[in-house]
């Protein structure tokens, strides 16, 4: 009785924690495609703009294309945000996959490892728009003082993005040991 005990407690600690992890990979991909898609990475009184354009009195709004001298740039923060974005994706659908497939020890590497390259992603955009989003704003042909505006919350959603996605990958090692 006391083994049968043991054994059923363990088991529902496990379903417990995969259910933790699945609403926590699910809140990350939420927030990848919330921090990638909306238009407040840098804000201010009477303007937003994100990767992809720039708002002017919300309603007068300029894709961000090669006539703007640092597109090199917003296109490695477009890309490396999307890359992300569908990895973390990825990452999940090979989680549900692994989880029925493998044995344990083999279980969740791969997800992990996915889940990292998306970690590193959301890194590299998030730090390539930190680094050159005065020179962006400053090359995009709106008259508007820069000094004025400050990181929206898309911006910040990428960077929690990235620690949650680091967190989930380093969950995902640690779980493929647990039985």
């Amino acid at each position: 009785m006391r083994l049968y005990l043991t054994l059923n407690l363990h088991g529902a600690t496990m379903l417990i924690l995969l259910a933790f992890i699945i609403v926590f990979h699910i809140t990350s991909a939420a927030l990848l495609f919330i921090s990638t898609i909306d238009n407040a990475w840098w804000v201010g009184k009477d303007f937003s703009t994100d990767v992809w354009k720039v708002c002017i009195n919300i309603t007068n709004c300029t894709v961000i294309d090669e006539n703007n001298s640092e597109y090199q740039s917003v296109q490695a923060v477009q890309a490396t945000m999307i890359l992300s974005t569908i990895l973390c994706c990825a990452a999940f659908l090979v989680f549900i996959l692994q989880l029925f497939r493998l044995k344990q020890g083999e279980r969740f590497v791969l997800t992990s490892t996915i889940q990292l390259l998306s970690c590193l992603c959301v890194m590299i955009a998030a730090s390539i728009y930190t680094n050159r989003h005065e020179d962006l704003h400053k090359s995009s042909g709106y008259v508007f003082d820069i000094s004025s505006g400050q990181y929206g919350y898309s911006f910040i959603l990428a960077w929690i993005a990235f620690a949650f996605t680091l967190i989930s990958g380093i969950m995902y090692l640690v779980l493929r040991k647990r039985k």
